[in-house]
């Protein structure tokens, strides 16, 4: 096999954990277990990002999202006490139209693909990981630095105002 052909066997097998993940998401019953299915989602995304050599933006979803965002996800989880209750994820009564539109979507993704059939490497970045990498952190210390920082400023203080709202008196 050439290695478009791993390439995009790769990116299939990825993009049906990433539509199990997402339904473990949904579907799971108990909360707990569907953040731990959005764990297995964040992970199988850096994968894509790896699979379109942008090593840096896997490394960074991981980084963020499993181990910041979803751990923040989890304690909010632990701080109700029905986390682990059978019916903490409730089904929604929509179910039916979400499910047609979810079967629309599909349709217009496959005719969409079938149409166009552009192969993975093709979306892959010339430069290569260092110019990526290189880049991004002279856009975040260079014209952005102000925006970069306010935002860490406004994160912190939503934290601490969130342990102060969950701390018990």
């Amino acid at each position: 096999m050439t290695t478009d052909s791993w390439l995009t066997l790769a990116f299939y097998v990825l993009a049906f954990l990433l539509v199990v993940g997402a339904l473990g998401v949904v579907l799971l019953p108990r909360i707990v277990h569907a953040a731990l299915a959005l764990v297995f989602f964040f992970f199988i995304t850096s994968g894509v990002y790896v699979l379109l050599q942008a090593e840096f933006i896997a490394a960074t979803q991981v980084i963020i999202y499993v181990g910041a965002i979803t751990v923040l996800f989890l304690f909010a989880i632990m701080l109700t006490n029905r986390s682990y209750a059978p019916d903490s994820n409730p089904g929604n009564s929509q179910w039916m139209a979400a499910a047609l539109v979810a079967l629309v979507t599909a349709g217009i993704l496959l005719a969409t693909f079938l149409e166009s059939a552009l192969p993975v490497s093709n979306l892959a970045t010339p430069g290569g990981v260092t110019d990526v990498t290189r880049t991004l952190g002279e856009l975040l210390m260079g014209p952005f630095l102000l925006p970069f920082e306010a935002a860490g400023l406004l994160l912190l203080a939503a934290m601490i105002g969130a342990i102060v709202i969950a701390r018990e008196t």
